[in-house]
């Protein structure tokens, strides 16, 4: 990826000036001796800053050597930069041109491939060696651009920022300098909409609140007090409320802080650094040797492909077993010869090894995973790595990010207990911006907003947290223009502590609370401005059609007096003047323990409030009160706390960030599919109770030992983890290495893993994944990291990949026992051919080498390819996993391509034998002809053209019945309704592999000009025109099929491997699943 400024974020207007804040809380340090602004020069001699959470602002400002209200000097900055650097935090290393291209490369088959192709340039036989170099060209092709497409598509995923700071220099405050450019030392100032440039220690503030969701996954903002010490040094990052972290927003309020820490030893450069360790780092050895040696290995290991997905490093080692293979069969032909190697036996020997080799297979396999990856594409799965759409399909644990991935990453209203009117709740939300999105039902009927009249009660309910509120929410298309640096100034007087009055409209007074209908109504996004709760408030409110907009504009009323949200009080009361009465109406909202002791209602009111507030935050929602008083003419509003006194109880309402609807099922499907998710958040352990519980990961019957701190599971060893029984289905309060932690924890249970996430502390769990699957949304690190990208930021996008990734694998074995099965029916061939004798006692091929080429490169790549076409069979997503141990060469898969490439070899070897020593002219093989025709090789030629018909029909009619391993081919789709009669559902079989049908009829097509056009017979392919000779061909097609079809029988019968499986069924699934009875746990 190269280097970037910070993590991305979404794109910020830019915001009004706001004066410095200095000495809102707590004593300025006076410049002493012992604080003088260090000279320039003197940065590199400042001492390391460690755990600056437990020190003081006064005790970071002295240590440091700056004066927090004169900043540093212009020349001590650029010395500073001069010694610490750039601000910019590396992120996980992209991928150049040139490694996309060695990914291409590095595997066993390619090397064989390019050692044969050398072999077939140095014997001058030049027609081998450039089809084979055809073959390697075109596998690098596709590869590469199939990789190259998908990072150019990353790349304009990406939102890069480089945003600037401001800071006080020189005793000068507001100077904006580039985020770049900071310095340890330097006096950052930060506003509503500011994105932190560097670590901070936080020196005073407002109402300060930042978003930290990207780095500690907590969804909700945190409130910052910079007066706060801490005593732990380990204490979590989502914590330490007295620094603000590198890349995370303001979302409220203002504050200043020093520079502590920028570049890679910010929060964000430290999980930078741990992606930039390889999956396989470990311990390094102190002994150069052995650290040598050890990377020696590693590259060996990447050159020849035994790193990576279990299947490139099952075929890369099936590469190697072959190349031992085919060297092995080439001394079997020299020693048949006694070692007297001339011109033929060379020849033969490369012709054999040749064979053994499936020259299609490594472009087969690309260009199936190629159009897997474009059909992911279509399911908004972009894959970066693309054999990790194959290894997405042996996925047995899910470990995923709850802000973001499970859920939508924004806050919505999700119940209203209003006195006297009722409980309110909202579900089904798919735009948390958008007021006509989901459904509302009042004591869990549901109502039709658009006839629905508020009552009293509840009108004044949606009043006060419409008008105490200061976000904006406006469909997306006019957000552009109607949000002007003007309406900021508006949304920022919480944190500016502006009382005046505002300008409203003065038209007459609605006589009656407004009915929900929403005027000029439109489908598209909305857009919204402030601070979360308060958006999810204004949602509410907008629902029901009495936005705060709506009301200042049907209401003759205008703003009084606004005390803003003050985190020591922990409420916020506006007060609204009538403009014809006079009279006053103060709404307040707060947290409940703070807002209970104003309320004019008795003690058990109180408990009971309290009690139904508590009910509410142990399900994870957050919670507020909300009350209201009127005041007469004339009432002093100048003092806050006699304002917020003998307020009037109107009711609660609880806000969450809520799951995305499609989770749920997502959840389950995976359950039925045998994997296990895992949500690993940085949320509070309530909050991450609750949303597990709401998508199906835990139910009430999941024990406590399921849902755990990471705190807890930080400080078990690995002994310990591995001892226990489960691991936790959620962990709460994680940090980046709790992730790693639990993705090597099940590593070591055999376990293969995806980690799906969208922020910055994901990245490094992701790269250490078997698979990483980041957000489209999420920060351009994490993308970085994955092998994968969701672009939907669809948790449910998941099963489709994994579904996808499944039906590849089944057609990963499909053609590789197709291709296997030829060049076994080859080897046998030709080994046993070595006793066909010429009359110079040389052995004849019964396969020339370009025929033996044709088959392997254009006869069966096509098939192979259209059986990697193959659609998914209907039960996929109701298997469990299959294990990624055994991989693609199960034992039935290699019990079936020797049973397989017998029959085929024996009757190819049957046909060569008829035509060459039954037929007309039988017995006398003539003289030369492995080199050309000459009057002595008719029957030669005539014996090889029967043979390669014979080859090249059995190998049509293998690509169907190859479909199932143990199904026959006239009854392959036992489940699905067909007209045909029965004994006849063949023909619907065949006809249903469109791609593999057509390649059938092009393969018995193309079959025919190759045996009988002068020259390309003889010259090319030396072999002649057949006449009797189809009779054997066809002859061996029939026994063929009766063959295969008996041994496919045998094992239905007997219930050996496929055989013994019948199609599973939904609700098998669920009962091996426990889906009927609870949550299913797995070790």
């Amino acid at each position: 990826m190269g280097e970037t400024v910070l993590p991305a974020v979404a794109p910020v207007e830019d915001q009004a000036e706001k004066p410095p804040i200095c000495g809102f809380n707590g004593p300025h340090i006076t410049r002493t001796k012992g604080q003088l602004q260090p000279n320039a020069g003197d940065g590199d001699a400042l001492p390391a800053l460690n755990a600056p959470h437990t020190l003081s602002f006064e005790e970071v400002a002295e240590r440091l050597g700056v004066d927090i209200n004169h900043g540093l000097s212009y020349a001590e900055a650029e010395s500073r930069l001069q010694h610490h650097g750039p601000n910019k935090v590396k992120g996980a290393e992209g991928l150049s041109m040139w490694k996309i291209l060695l990914r291409q490369v590095s595997n066993s088959l390619t090397f064989v491939l390019i050692i044969v192709m050398a072999i077939s340039f140095g014997i001058d036989d030049y027609i081998e060696a450039g089809v084979i170099t055809a073959v390697i060209c075109l596998n690098i092709v596709v590869g590469f651009w199939q990789d190259y497409r998908a990072e150019k598509t990353i790349e304009s995923l990406k939102k890069l920022t480089a945003p600037e700071a401001t800071v006080t220099r020189d005793g000068t405050t507001d100077i904006k300098v580039k985020a770049v450019d900071l310095v340890p030392g330097d006096i950052v100032q930060l506003s509503v909409g500011s994105i932190v440039p560097a670590d901070l220690r936080l020196i005073d503030g407002v109402n300060a609140y930042t978003n930290e969701a990207f780095l500690t996954g907590e969804s909700a903002p945190v409130e910052k007090k910079s007066w706060k010490t801490f005593d732990d040094p380990d204490l979590a990052t989502g914590d330490r409320t007295n620094l603000a972290f590198s890349g995370s927003e303001m979302t409220s309020g203002r504050c200043r802080g020093i520079v502590v820490a920028t570049a890679m030893n910010t929060e964000v450069g430290k999980i930078a650094t741990m992606l930039r360790q390889k999956k396989e780092d470990g311990p390094r050895s102190a002994n150069f040797f052995v650290r040598s040696s050890t990377r020696f290995v590693n590259g060996l290991k990447t050159i020849l492909g035994l790193v990576g997905t279990p299947l490139q490093i099952t075929l890369s080692k099936f590469a190697l077993l072959l190349f031992g293979l085919a060297i092995l069969l080439a001394i079997i032909v020299f020693s048949a010869s006694k070692w007297q190697v001339d011109g033929e036996v060379l020849i033969y020997g490369i012709c054999v090894a040749v064979a053994v080799i499936p020259e299609s297979l490594i472009a087969v396999l690309t260009i199936t995973i190629a159009v897997g990856g474009k059909e992911m594409a279509k399911a908004n799965v972009i894959t970066r790595v693309q054999s990790a759409i194959e290894a997405v399909g042996g996925v047995t644990n899910i470990c995923s990010d709850k802000t973001g991935t499970l859920t939508q990453g924004r806050m919505v209203a999700k119940m209203a207990l209003i006195r006297g009117a009722g409980t309110f709740t909202i579900d089904a939300i798919t735009d948390p911006h958008n007021p006509r999105s989901g459904n509302v039902a009042l004591e869990d009927q549901r109502l039709n907003l658009e006839h629905f009249t508020p009552d009293t009660v509840t009108a004044r309910f949606l009043c006060t947290i419409a008008l105490c509120n200061n976000s904006k929410i406006l469909p997306l298309h006019n957000s552009r223009n109607d949000y002007s640096t003007e309406n900021k100034d508006y949304l920022d007087r919480t944190s500016s502590g502006d009382d005046r009055d505002t300008d409203a409209s003065t038209i007459e007074s609605a006589s009656r609370p407004p009915t929900a209908t929403i005027q000029d109504p439109s489908n598209g996004p909305w857009k919204a401005y402030g601070e979360p709760t308060e958006i999810a408030l204004h949602v509410l409110a907008s629902r029901f059609n009495m936005g705060k907009e709506k009301l200042l504009t049907t209401l003759n009323i205008h703003l009084a007096a606004e005390f803003s949200f003050d985190s020591n009080v922990k409420k916020m009361t506006v007060i609204y003047k009538d403009n014809k009465t006079g009279y006053m109406d103060v709404y307040t909202k707060g947290a409940t323990e703070f807002m209970l002791p104003v309320l004019n209602v008795s003690d058990h009111e109180k408990d009971e409030i309290n009690l139904a507030a508590e009910n509410l935050a142990n399900l994870g929602l957050r919670v507020l009160c909300i009350a209201h008083k009127t005041l007469p003419t004339g009432t002093a509003i100048d003092k806050r706390d006699l304002v917020e006194a003998n307020l009037t109880y109107i009711g609660l309402v609880a806000i969450y960030d809520p799951p995305r609807l499609e989770t749920k099922g997502a959840v389950r499907e995976c359950k039925i599919a045998g994997i296990t998710v895992h949500m690993l958040t940085g949320d509070h352990p309530g909050t991450a109770r609750a949303i597990a519980k709401d998508v199906d990961i835990i139910d009430d019957r999941t024990s406590a030992s399921a849902v755990m701190v990471a705190k807890d599971f930080d400080k078990m060893t690995e002994e310990q983890i591995d001892a226990m029984e489960y691991l936790p289905l959620v962990i709460a309060r994680c940090s980046p290495t709790t992730k790693v932690k639990m993705v090597q924890a099940l590593h070591r249970r055999g376990r293969f893993c995806v980690m799906t996430g969208d922020g910055v502390n994901d990245s490094p769990a992701l790269k250490k994944a078997n698979v990483g699957m980041a957000m489209g949304t999420g920060s351009d690190v994490a993308k970085d990291a994955a092998e994968m990208i969701l672009t939907d930021d669809n948790f449910a996008s998941i099963v489709k990949a994994v579904e996808e990734g499944r039906r590849l694998f089944d057609n990963i074995q499909k053609f590789l026992m197709h291709l296997l099965i030829s060049n076994i029916a080859q080897v046998i061939l030709l080994l046993i051919g070595l006793a066909f004798k010429d009359r110079d006692n040389h052995s004849v091929f019964p396969l020339s080498p370009i025929e033996i080429l044709w088959v392997n490169l254009i006869t069966s790549s096509f098939l192979a390819i259209g059986l990697g076409l193959e659609e998914s069979q209907e039960d996929i997503m109701y298997r469990p996993p299959h294990d990624n141990k055994k991989g693609v060469f199960t034992t039935e898969l290699i019990t079936d391509k020797f049973i397989y490439g017998f029959f085929m070899g024996a009757l190819c070897l049957m046909s060569f034998a008829i035509v060459a020593y039954a037929g007309p002219g039988g017995g006398d093989l003539g003289r030369g002809c492995n080199e050309g025709y000459n009057d002595t090789c008719d029957v030669v030629f005539r014996a090889r053209a029967t043979t390669y018909a014979t080859i090249t029909l059995l190998l049509l009619v293998t690509a169907w019945e190859v479909k199932h391993f143990s199904r026959s081919l006239f009854n392959m789709y036992p489940n699905s309704p067909s007209s045909a009669p029965p004994g006849l559902s063949i023909f619907p079989t065949l006809w249903r592999n469109r791609f593999l049908f057509f390649a059938v009829v092009a393969g018995l097509v193309f079959m025919f000009p190759i045996v009988y056009i002068p020259i390309i017979n003889e010259k090319v392919f030396k072999h002649g025109g057949i006449t009797w000779e189809w009779g054997v061909a066809f002859g061996a097609v029939v026994i063929y099929i009766a063959a295969i079809e008996t041994w496919k029988a045998v094992k239905r019968g007997c219930g050996i491997w496929s055989g013994a499986h019948k199609v599973v069924s939904r609700e098998d699934a669920e009962a091996r699943a426990g889906l009927v009875g609870g949550v299913l746990q797995e070790k």
